[in-house]
């Protein structure tokens, strides 16, 4: 299914499509619809494609209206119409395509908003780590405090040497972003890898109880 999978893709699902554009009569589309699901089930994929084109904007449109994300919006509509296709075997037209085919839309944009929710949590954790001021707190005088932001240090140091440079950077010396990158002469998108790889390998090591 892989190469079947790529072909799948929907196009740039913000360009309306010319299918979508064809003033084609209510019935005859419905008509339309039903042949190449019927078609598509058979395992045609040109058929499939069709339908794609025929339905890829109203799926964009409603997963970005719950995800508030063009990017995730995409992401949602292709991952949503693979996986239409895979289960369009028990499609069994007791609803329209159009109905089926946005329940799935809807779930999985559901499913992209728990794990962003999920993952960002997350990462505010141990961003919250990071951010301590160790000398500080060592200074006021608060073990607990003092205790915690030396485990922090012990495993920073065992990042990567790129990783560890973009945090102490990032979050010790309080640069920004675009400091960051003209400090160690690499592009922003490679700091913010470095940051979010850090701040996933702290997560983990921090969960393991490691010291």
């Amino acid at each position: 299914m892989g190469r079947a999978a790529r072909d799948l893709k929907p196009d740039d699902p913000q360009v309306p499509s010319k299918g979508a554009m064809d003033p084609v009569p209510l019935e005859a589309r419905e008509a339309r619809i039903r042949e190449l699901v019927g078609r598509a089930r058979d395992g045609d994929q040109a058929a499939f494609r069709e339908l794609v084109v025929l339905h890829q904007d109203r799926a964009y449109g409603l997963a970005l209206r719950i995800t508030r994300s063009p990017a995730d919006a995409e992401e949602v509509a292709q991952d949503a119409f693979l996986r239409a296709w895979l289960a369009l075997a028990r499609f069994r037209g007791e609803s329209s395509f159009a109905t089926w085919l946005h329940r799935i839309v809807a779930r999985r944009a559901l499913d992209r908003l728990a794990t962003l929710k999920l993952r960002r949590g997350r990462e505010v954790q141990v961003e919250e780590a990071a951010v301590m001021p160790v000398r500080g707190a060592t200074a006021a005088g608060d073990p607990a405090e003092a205790a915690r932001g030396r485990r922090l240090e012990r495993l920073i140091v065992r990042l990567p040497a790129a990783q560890r440079l973009a945090v102490t950077l990032y979050y010790y010396e309080d640069r920004s972003v675009a400091q960051v990158a003209a400090i160690l002469r690499m592009p922003e998108n490679t700091v913010k890898t470095h940051l979010s790889r850090a701040r996933a390998a702290l997560r983990a090591a921090w969960q393991r109880g490691e010291r």
